[in-house]
């Protein structure tokens, strides 16, 4: 779907300029793409209208620039905008402008079709997993959304990416393997209620957490082989260390230096 749009080239930047505009009731946007970027300005009441229209994350957009220095058409498509949290109301709009002779890659939402599925009526669960498509494809052939039928869905069963009815021009990007749609067993009271409870009593149950160190219990098997190798690891570490300190003292006496108690002996001989 295809919508006109008018838009202003704007000269000034910054948030004091952006929220100028707001207030005289315009919306600061961008314009990139096509080695070009635009600063504008648009109308907010257009912008919001072309949202919440069908289709209008992925509605092309045939832009008239005032102010421009081509006069032609642009064609574009929303790429992001920013929006109020508190009014709702649209800040900021990026628009992307696109070749019409090029294949673009964009998301597109799933709608699922045909009713509640079979599996749903019989107390199943139904799981959306995925809500956009990846596709790529020319312009003017991006859909408005991919449509899925869940209505047959038994329980257990769901539609996968490489099982959905390919629509012409438009090549799936995401993997072939992912679930889009599903319908999954409901889970039991009973299995409900013991999960609950297992929960609740992990919770409760749980012990506290003593600070220091206590008593350890006695290690079976591999932790206590384990833990005697590293003890050992550790005791030939310190008696490595050990005899590395003695090292210099050996050879100290190896070269003949004296020790202190047989120096204090020969003092005391020469006095007398």
């Amino acid at each position: 779907m295809k919508y006109d749009m008018a838009a202003e080239v704007r000269g000034q930047v910054g948030k004091g300029a952006a929220r100028q505009l707001r207030r005289n009731g315009k919306i600061p946007a961008v314009l990139y793409g096509q080695g070009e970027c635009l600063l504008l300005t648009l109308n907010p009441e257009t912008v919001t209208k072309v949202l919440h229209s069908r289709g209008g994350s992925t509605a092309l957009i045939s832009l008239s620039i005032a102010g421009a220095t081509s006069k032609a058409a642009r064609t574009a498509l929303f790429r992001d905008y920013q929006v109020d949290p508190v009014t709702g109301g649209i800040l900021h709009v990026d628009l992307f402008e696109v070749s019409m002779n090029k294949a673009i890659r964009i998301k597109v939402p799933v709608s699922l079709v045909g009713g509640v599925p079979a599996g749903v009526k019989e107390g199943g669960v139904l799981h959306h997993n995925l809500r956009e498509l990846h596709v790529e494809c020319m312009p003017a052939a991006i859909p408005d959304s991919i449509e899925v039928d869940a209505s047959s869905l038994q329980i257990g069963q769901g539609i996968h990416v490489k099982e959905l009815t390919p629509k012409e021009g438009v090549k799936f990007m995401d993997e072939s393997d992912q679930m889009v749609v599903s319908v999954a067993a409901p889970m039991s009271e009973a299995k409900l209620e013991a999960l609950l409870t297992s929960s609740a009593v992990t919770e409760a149950g749980k012990e506290p957490e003593v600070i220091g160190k206590g008593k350890e219990e006695p290690l079976e098997g591999e932790e206590a082989v384990e833990k005697g190798a590293a003890v050992a690891e550790k005791g030939a570490a310190t008696a490595a260390k050990g005899a590395a300190a003695a090292e210099p003292k050996a050879a100290d006496k190896k070269e003949g230096k004296e020790p202190k108690a047989e120096k204090k002996e020969a003092k005391e001989e020469k006095k007398k």
